[in-house]
């Protein structure tokens, strides 16, 4: 390895994704490991973490185990993998454990998939595993599913770039029956972690998650080979449904019945598409289909807009470049008249005969058959439109003149001119003036060959003849004209109108702010068909969009620039853009600097909050502090004075009783000032702790020690048996007194109950009391600082106890929630993490074993 000439290649990266805790990734990887050295491989082991599993401990044998870095954390010392020794190394496979693990302070990454990308980076390939749980984007959903947060995530575009990964999965009941025989926790764990975290609804809906996401990235790789290979016939491997939105009030019923159909179909996909024309702006009505965009949105499915004037040619590109296999079509809008007007096939019985092996739904709606009556010529493109309009100007009179030949004798020489008057009249409505000049033409040589005496020449018998012939060319002339002026007027009215729409939603997006820079770039590259558009700045592109396969066909070296600001340079890439949509354009790139004036004027408030903060802070201390460090203080000093005055000469007991009050009002003082402080050093992030292994017993006990001796009885349960914690005595001592005291204040003067538990890796203590509760919507503004339950005491303190406990217990790595007391009252629930699951782990976290 080390003799390669010139960089060496990339690293190969295989994941093996866990659906749960305890399924056996760790021994898959390791079994995969010794495969490897089998077949004559170079194989180290840089990071593998057994959790004092024999099996899995048995298959570290045989292997090189590359020796870990020691680092100080905290007072205790910690180990982690040596990233330089393994590359020093240059083994040809690493395999490394945990991929969302935090690392300890002090190293070169913050993560450890961060370590793997620099292995693979210097060309080492790496067997990986993580568990689907700390993949990022379904951290929140875990969340919602087993009730515990899962504080180390890994980004899931690391894994899905992994050029292999590998589910290891077990049945709920199979795993429960390998922890119920000892095989994933130690015994005395077993019972908690199978009544909360494995409970079989929580493993079902974790592996049914882990199944969906490997689905979803073999599909990815799927189209990948697809393109590359140039396949466009649709493989049904997995039901997927487009849905054809034309932004019409039919766009609702659609989406929601396409979707239906991808909910019967199981793991269906959903994805709607907007066929917008190539000619410039957008036909649509933008807002109905921003409105419907997050319908599909909500329902699970994407959005997609491409460009293209056959509407049924690039609704069956887009399904096929996405492997869909049903398609969803509205029933035509057009009604009856429309219908014979237009003459020909509409969208959906075309795209039915093209679609080959593409289900087609046509679905009816509210406003099937009831369109309005179009211009005639609004569905042609302008080339077209002149060709057909050259066409009717010379077959048109023709036709008429076939029709009044037959009639002839029961049609007077009017009625014969204000026929083909009108058959001009249609001629310049279809095509024109030009093709209106022609049919004039055409009918005037026509009417004066067979219908002006004398028939069949063309000479002119009787004066009125001649005028009447010349008042219709000169009449057809202007109607066409008129006509002509007044469709482009029209076509110019609802192009303005389409700017007006486009522009207002434009302002409207940059007023709400939705993601304003993407959004526009995005809404940019719809409106105009472009195929990529990006923002230049200094030479480097820092926001860009792009199409998919369906407009691969672009034109890409047509290039239009717009300068946006004095550095920023808005770039696009596709069609050659008419003149009249450089003006909307120009709306455009001043909206992108608009958005992008209003980010750096954010990104400037946000660097100006935390002062703010600190202000705010300061501001509320001086408010909050002055009535409760002048009280004890003034108790005290009258106290003192009484003794040392020689004109009372105080009894024994009344001295002792002085002296008793004294001190009483100065450990007030000293523990609010120790608050103030440890909330001043938590808010600068200057506080310093010393973790060790902490016994609970002895901390509540001088927790107890500190309390005034007239409060009501803290009873203790589960604290002897309860295993120690990592925490810093000094400050748990501090967390347990302020959670005790406020319990007892609020606990109506009952009886407090302060009770300890291993579950997992940790230890929860729990302080009980029986009060009057707290309402669900006031249980996180309890923990802001200088808060009390109902604001209207000043005498019980600055209500800094549960602010200072909480960022005392995260700052030991623990968290502090409330929950209701069964039967009424709040529970303070405090966790942290087991000094003996730490120790097993050398490592602060474990994502093994802190997940129940």
């Amino acid at each position: 390895m080390s003799g390669r000439n010139g960089p060496s290649p990339p690293g190969k990266l295989k994941v093996f994704l866990g659906s749960a805790p305890g399924v056996g990734k760790t021994y898959r990887m390791l079994d995969e490991a010794h495969r490897r050295v089998g077949r004559g491989q170079d194989v180290v082991v840089g990071y593998v973490e057994c959790h004092r599993r024999p099996r899995t401990e048995e298959l570290l044998s045989g292997i090189e185990v590359v020796p870990r870095a020691e680092r100080d954390y905290r007072g205790s010392a910690f180990t982690e993998m040596d990233v330089d020794a393994v590359i020093a190394r240059r083994p040809q496979v690493a395999v490394v454990d945990e991929l969302a693990h935090t690392n300890i302070p002090g190293g070169r990454n913050a993560k450890r998939w961060q370590d793997v990308q620099e292995l693979l980076a210097a060309g080492i390939d790496v067997l990986a595993a993580v568990n689907v749980q700390h993949l990022e984007s379904l951290n929140d959903v875990v969340q919602k599913i087993t009730g515990v947060p899962q504080r180390e995530t890994v980004p899931d575009e690391v894994v899905r770039r992994a050029d292999q990964i590998e589910l290891v999965d077990m049945a709920p009941e199979g795993l429960r029956r390998r922890m119920a025989h000892g095989n994933v926790y130690a015994a005395e764990k077993v019972d908690a972690a199978l009544s909360n975290y494995f409970r079989v609804g929580n493993l079902t809906a974790l592996r049914e998650l882990a199944l969906l996401w490997l689905a979803g990235r073999v599909d990815e790789g799927l189209q990948r080979y697809r393109a590359q290979h140039d396949i466009s016939k649709v493989w049904e491997t997995r039901e997927r449904v487009v849905v054809a939105l034309t932004g019409g009030p039919e766009g609702e019923t659609l989406i929601r019945r396409a979707a239906r159909i991808a909910d019967r179909a199981g793991s269906g996909a959903l994805l709607a598409v907007h066929v917008a024309r190539s000619d410039g702006l957008a036909d649509a009505d933008q807002a109905a289909l921003t409105a419907q965009r997050h319908l599909v949105e909500s329902l699970g499915g994407s959005y997609h807009s491409v460009v293209g004037d056959d509407v049924p040619t690039a609704l069956l590109d887009f399904a096929r470049a996405s492997n869909a296999t049903q398609l969803v079509l509205g029933t035509s809008r057009r009604g009856a008249v429309r219908r014979a007007l237009t003459a020909g096939r509409g969208i959906g019985e075309t795209t039915i005969e093209l679609s080959g092996d593409i289900d087609v739904h046509m679905v009816t709606h509210e406003r099937s058959g009831r369109g309005r009556l179009p211009a005639l010529s609004s569905g042609l493109h302008p080339l077209s439109r002149r060709i057909t309009g050259l066409a009717s100007g010379l077959v048109l009179p023709l036709l008429l003149t076939a029709v009044l030949t037959l009639v002839r004798g029961s049609v007077n020489m009017t009625s014969d001119t204000l026929l083909y008057l009108a058959v001009v009249v249609g001629v310049a409505l279809l095509g024109g003036i030009v093709s209106a000049l022609l049919a004039s033409v055409t009918a005037s040589l026509l009417l004066n060959y067979y219908f002006i005496p004398p028939v069949h020449q063309f000479t002119i018998a009787q004066p009125n003849n001649v005028l009447a012939l010349l008042v219709f060319a000169v009449v057809g002339t202007v109607v066409a004209t008129v006509v002509d002026t007044g469709t482009r007027f029209s076509r110019r009215a609802a192009r303005a109108a389409a700017e007006a729409e486009t522009l207002s939603a434009l302002a409207g997006s940059v007023l709400r702010g939705d993601q304003a820079v993407p959004a526009l770039l995005d809404r940019l590259r719809e409106t105009f068909g472009m195929q990529h558009v990006a923002l230049v700045r200094g030479g480097a592109e820092t926001a860009v969009s792009e199409t998919g396969g369906a407009r691969a066909g672009a034109d890409a070296s047509a290039v239009e620039e717009l300068t946006v600001d004095a550095d920023t340079t808005l770039v696009l890439r596709g069609r050659p853009l008419p003149a009249a949509d450089r003006r909307v354009l120009t709306a455009f790139a001043d909206h992108v600097a608009v958005a992008l004036e209003r980010d750096r004027l954010a990104e400037a408030a946000a660097a100006i909050e935390p002062v703010r903060a600190a202000d705010r802070l300061r501001s509320a201390l001086l408010a909050a502090v002055s009535h409760d460090l002048r009280t004890p203080l003034a108790v005290a000093l009258a106290s003192v004075s009484s003794l040392r005055s020689h004109d009372v000469d105080f009894t024994v007991e009344d001295r002792a009783e002085l002296l008793g009050t004294a001190q009483g009002s100065l450990l007030k003082l000293n523990r609010l000032v120790d608050n103030l402080l440890d909330m001043s050093r938590l808010q600068a992030g200057a506080l310093t702790l010393h973790i060790r292994s902490t016994d609970l017993d002895e901390v509540l006990s001088a927790a107890l020690d500190s309390l005034p001796d007239e409060h009501a009885p803290v009873r203790r349960a589960g604290l002897d048996e309860a295993p120690a914690v990592l925490a810093d005595p000094p400050l748990l001592e501090r967390v347990l007194a302020n959670l005790t005291t406020n319990a007892l204040r609020h606990g109506g003067g009952r009886s407090v109950t302060v009770a300890a538990s291993a579950l997992g890796g940790r230890v929860e203590v729990r302080v009980v009391d029986r009060g009057p509760g707290v309402p669900p919507e006031d249980r996180e503004r309890i923990f802001q600082p200088f808060q009390r339950q109902g604001d209207h005491d000043n005498t019980t303190g600055v209500g800094l106890g549960l602010a200072l406990s909480r960022g005392l217990a995260e700052a030991m790595g623990g968290t502090l929630v409330p929950e209701d007391t069964p039967g009424g009252g709040l529970t303070m629930v405090l966790s942290l993490p087991a000094a003996a699951a730490a120790l097993h782990h050398t490592s602060p976290v474990s994502n093994e074993t802190a997940v129940p």
